[in-house]
């Protein structure tokens, strides 16, 4: 885990790089990219389950019947 001082040199470097006009819009874009990255995660999952939920029982051989 990086310290405080490490944190602020790696700040300072990304200010001295970017500049301080362009750094809210790489904020928004990485929070955006953060959001839809967790979204896709969460949306497999969801698959995941309910190809799960359609398998065949083990115990007793039958597939699953759906209300």
């Amino acid at each position: 885990m990086p310290k405080a001082t490490e944190l602020l040199i790696i700040l300072l470097i990304v200010l001295l790089l970017f500049g301080a006009k362009r750094l809210p819009s790489l904020a928004k874009a990485l929070g955006s990219s953060i959001r839809d990255f967790k979204r896709g995660i969460s949306g497999s999952e969801e698959q995941q389950q309910a190809a799960a939920d359609e398998k065949v029982l083990p115990s007793t051989g039958d597939p699953q019947s759906k209300a």
